[in-house]
Order: structure tokens, then sequence, then C-alpha cells
């Protein structure tokens, strides 16, 4: 069964979520502050995690950072603003999706099947990627073990962030645009949500120690990414 973790403390609001969830045939797992909710992550492994920023002593926010740091789980931002602001602080901080309370809930189950099919999709796009080994001197990948190596250094990534470095390194020289690392990372050919590439180049810059300016990985100015290989 297709297990939903909401990580939402407005009992109200939480009681819908477990009704809505429930009756459409999901597993429903309710946490009720930021910290219960990572430990939940992390032990009970949901499908996807439906978010809500206002948490009390952590917020959602900082979830979202954490979680992001050892899982790739579809997650679902509920917030109370609308702002663009907030929704581009999301994506950065690696949310899949965001939604405004209060939500319609056929919106919000549309949206929740659309982030499912899209984790369904891209776990066939890892199984592509093969096996083997890549390795340039500076960065080491082994795909058998789904290990990475930057200058001999281990480097923890998580499933999207492994993915999106095989791809980069499989076109290396190449320069990849947001729509074609989507369609090839994420799985996602509409291309809707090119922020979500720029946002994910950042953290994987950042978990493999690269300063922009001085990174393999770069930025083409209104084309996309393309990685460089040591000369």
């Amino acid at each position: 069964m297709t297990r939903i973790l909401a990580i939402e403390d407005e009992p109200d609001i939480a009681l819908a979520l477990r009704m809505l969830f429930e009756r459409g045939g999901y597993g429903f797992e309710l946490a009720t502050n930021g910290r219960v909710g990572l430990r939940t992550v992390h032990d009970v492994r949901p499908d996807l995690v439906v978010l809500d920023v206002g948490l009390p002593e952590m917020d959602g926010w900082t979830v979202l950072e954490r979680v992001r740091d050892f899982a790739d789980v579809p997650i679902l931002m509920l917030t109370a603003h609308g702002e663009e602001s907030e929704k581009v602080r999301g994506l950065r901080g690696g949310a899949d999706d965001y939604l405004t309370k209060p939500f319609n809930n056929n919106e919000l189950l549309a949206r929740v099947e659309a982030l499912l099919r899209r984790a369904r999709a891209t776990g066939r796009t890892a199984d592509r990627i093969g096996s083997g080994v890549y390795d340039d001197g500076v960065v080491r990948i082994d795909r058998r073990i789904r290990q990475v190596e930057v200058e001999g250094r281990p480097v923890d990534l998580t499933r999207t962030e492994f993915r999106l470095l095989n791809v980069l390194v499989q076109h290396a020289g190449a320069v990849l645009s947001p729509s074609q690392l989507l369609e090839q990372v994420w799985d996602d050919p509409t291309g809707i949500a090119p922020e979500r590439v720029k946002f994910a180049v950042l953290r994987l810059r950042r978990k493999l120690g690269w300063a922009s300016d001085a990174s393999p990985i770069a930025a083409v100015r209104g084309v996309g990414y393309r990685y460089r290989p040591p000369a």
C-alpha cells in the first residue's frame, strides 16, 4: 500500500488529510511537529510527504532541507501564504510541489497522484542508468554500488542527485537544457518546472564541495548546464 506522511500540527487539517487519503486507499501516517516528522521519514520511508510550512519548534523549511540530505521522497508543501518568494524558496529547498491553504481536496489528490506517478517513473529512469564505473580523475562514479567520490572523498547523494550527476557526466562537454534534464533525470517531458533543475544543480554542487565559479558543472546562460571533465 502506498504510504503518505503528513507533517501537520493543525488538528482540523490533519483530520481532513487523514480522511481524504484513507478514503483514497492510501496508508496514512501523521507527525505533529518537525522533529517527529524527520524521524518518521527515516523510519517509515513513506512514498510521499505532505509538509506544512508553519510547524512549531522546527519549521517546514528546516524539515525540507534535512529530509533532502538523505531522501528523495516526493514532498508537497502546504502553506498559508501564496507569495512567489515562498514558492521559489520551496523549489530551492527541494520541494516537488506547493499548495496554498485552504486547498481544494480534489486538487490536492490530483497533485499527489501526479507526484507519485512521477516518482514511479523516475525509479524506472534510475534502472536505465546501467552499471559500470566512470572516473575522470576528479569524479568517480561506481554505478554498481551507487557510490560517488570527488578527489577520493566519498559523497553521499540522494537518488535524484545521483541521477543528475550521471546524466551530466554521460554527456560531458555537451550543454543540456533544463527541459532535457527534466526529461532524463525526473522523467518529466513536459518541462514545466525548470526552476527545479536550477536548485537541484545548486544542491549537487554544494554536496560535491564545488563553488559555482570553480565547479565542473557549469551554467551556460540562457541555454542550460554542462559538465566539464578535467583536461
